[in-house]
């Protein structure tokens, strides 16, 4: 089948699931999450599902805290989020507006995200594939507080094109992650804003910070354009809280500020380095509020460092 038409019935598909979960009600979608999740979990075969891979992930974040059983569990919870989380995608521009966000989101520590959005500084926000990361940035446009959106651009087009239209209705500029450095410096010296995830594996040539106590390789161009251009950084998560029907028409999150940095007060030899462990640190921090909730078959720690091998001396000749 030629891609152009494969693309074409793909997006097909996907524009006719998004009018059925658009008509959903919360508790429909609830069930359809459930219901998609058990299936992969339960009947698809795991090499297909990455199970061993967020297992392990999960068991090397934690050491013993879970049993199997637990963490099968938990790999099941991750699966009903992620379907949860493209259904509140989609639902969300029809139900989240500036004159109904406050019966959904209830706003844990935003003092610190409310000074550094007014501060008149450069600010990157920094998120992970943990809870429902498109919620914040929403929020952010709603207020008017325009962000690049770095993101990686997606093999489909017109998928691309939706999620594009998503991302910016609300005034930010999409951003592609691929070859995309030189349009963040242009932004950023105009005075712009960024928002990113900050949690891909970096490759070999990364920087690597523990992450969940062992050395994951990452980016560290978050840390020298916050360096560059004096940029402060926020570490913000929005997950969602425990399902009350009663109390809420629709989904009810927790969105806050987990850390807030700023390169002045960075007192180190290695102020890319402290930089770069003091924003993992804090996106780690947020993930033990709701492992569940986290993107457990992301292979975050697939990269390894290079460990540098003393020469061995030459002996001499006799």
């Amino acid at each position: 089948m030629p891609r152009s038409v494969r693309h074409r019935l793909e997006y097909l598909v996907f524009q006719t699931l998004v009018c059925v979960v658009d008509c959903l009600s919360p508790r429909a979608t609830v069930w359809l999450a459930e219901s998609l999740a058990w299936l992969i979990h339960c009947i698809l075969p795991r090499k297909l599902t990455r199970y061993k891979v967020a297992r392990d992930n999960i068991r090397l974040a934690f050491g013993d805290k879970y049993s199997e059983e637990e963490i099968d569990q938990l790999v099941y919870r991750m699966w009903v989020h992620l379907f949860r989380t493209v259904a509140e995608i989609v639902q969300s521009v029809r139900k989240l507006h500036i004159h109904s966000y406050r019966q959904a989101i209830h706003f844990a520590d935003f003092t610190r995200t409310n000074e550094a959005v007014c501060s008149g500084r450069r600010v990157i926000m920094l998120g992970g594939h943990f809870g429902n990361w498109e919620i914040g940035t929403t929020l952010l446009g709603m207020w008017g507080f325009p962000m690049g959106v770095v993101a990686r651009e997606l093999d489909n087009p017109y998928l691309h094109e939706w999620f594009r239209r998503f991302r910016e209705m609300t005034g930010h500029r999409l951003m592609m992650k691929s070859g995309g450095y030189d349009d963040m410096n242009a932004l950023l010296r105009k005075g712009g804003n960024l928002g990113m995830l900050c949690d891909q594996d970096a490759g070999p040539r990364g920087l690597f910070v523990d992450f969940f106590g062992h050395p994951a390789s990452t980016f560290k161009s978050i840390a020298l354009l916050a360096l560059e251009y004096d940029a402060l950084i926020i570490v913000g998560y929005s997950i969602r809280r425990p399902d009350n029907y009663d109390e809420s028409p629709w989904v009810k999150f927790e969105v806050g500020c987990e850390a807030l940095i700023d390169p002045r007060t960075i007192n180190s030899n290695d102020p890319v380095g402290e930089i770069t462990r003091q924003y993992t640190a804090a996106l780690e921090r947020a993930i033990c509020k709701a492992p569940e909730q986290y993107f457990w078959v992301h292979r975050r720690w697939k990269s390894e460092p290079k460990v540098r091998q003393r020469a061995l001396p030459q002996r001499l000749a006799g």
